[in-house]
């Protein structure tokens, strides 16, 4: 699974780790962006660790370009303008577009923005709850 954002900074980022949180890790999952950000967005590390336990302080932005060659079942773009540029991926994955408003635009400069990040993860979070029958197999019921 790739989730793809263009900054890398803040969307994209929340989006892989509330998969990997959601599935205990079994979903292997990343994610990247078209023009990746210095770093991760300092609210997306906040929300992150407040509500859902997760601790992203040391991930780092990374480039669409070096996932070139691997293979995915899912690319998620989750803004318009990445979903314009992402490359072709091997294997034909299946393509899901998640046009979900940049929250570093929508909040202002310190304490302000906070509120913008806190919205986005609860819609990234329920959009995620929503594929999750896809990507894990349901409990086999045992027969007598």
């Amino acid at each position: 699974m790739l989730f793809a954002c263009t900054g890398n900074s803040a969307r994209s980022p929340i989006a892989e780790a509330l998969l990997r949180h959601r599935t205990n890790g079994q979903v292997e999952v990343t994610s990247a962006g078209s023009h990746p950000r210095a770093r991760i967005h300092p609210d997306a590390v906040q929300v992150l660790r407040e509500q859902h336990g997760i601790d992203i302080s040391g991930q780092r932005p990374r480039h669409l370009d070096i996932l070139n060659g691997r293979r995915f079942d899912y690319v998620i773009s989750l803004c318009d303008k990445v979903r314009e540029v992402c490359p072709d991926f091997t294997g034909h994955p299946r393509l899901v577009h998640w046009s979900i408003p940049d929250p570093a635009a929508a909040a202002g400069p310190g304490p302000n923005g906070h509120p913008a990040f806190a919205r986005t993860a609860a819609e990234i979070d329920t959009r995620i709850r929503h594929l999750l029958p896809l990507l894990t197999p349901a409990p086999q019921e045992v027969q007598p």
